[in-house]
């Protein structure tokens, strides 16, 4: 079965039409179907909620700032075991490590430090749940697993 994954293509990626245009090809190159897109500039209200998890590290405010830097293009995905297969291709957070051991990773490619990193990905189903209203208030998850689960029986 079909399942959801949020990917934000981060400001320093988005400010590179090429490398952003790579991605996307490679989103579906990896057979993911595009359930819905959204450019937007990210406000620190909204930084705040995608990386609540994080507000007592040290590079919290790092994250925000550069989360709030400039556009963003947020993506629902779907494909059978989405979450992983977006993670897998997004390689290592840490971008000194994706360049040596995930090189072809779109961190490795096109990460520039740790908190710009190019691109977010949802890391469970429950992360999906509370990230994607983020950004597309107007989506169901819940309605879309219904939909899609009709549809396989």
């Amino acid at each position: 079965m079909r399942s959801l994954t949020l990917a934000v293509l981060k400001p320093q990626l988005v400010a590179n039409t090429w490398g952003t245009k790579q991605v996307q090809r490679l989103i579906r190159q990896q057979g993911f179907r595009v359930e819905a897109t959204r450019r937007l500039i990210i406000t620190p209200n909204l930084a705040h909620r995608l990386y609540h998890q994080h507000q007592h590290k040290f590079f919290y405010q790092r994250l925000v700032t550069s989360i709030c830097s400039g556009p963003v293009v947020a993506h629902i995905l779907s494909r059978e075991n989405a979450i992983q297969r977006w993670r897998d291709m997004l390689g290592p957070t840490q971008v000194y490590k994706a360049v040596y051991s995930h090189p072809n990773s779109i961190r490795g490619q096109f990460g520039l430090t740790d908190t710009r990193n190019a691109a977010h990905g949802s890391d469970s189903l429950e992360t999906v749940s509370q990230e994607i209203p983020i950004f597309f208030p107007e989506f169901s998850v819940e309605d879309w697993y219904t939909k899609e689960k009709s549809n396989i029986t």
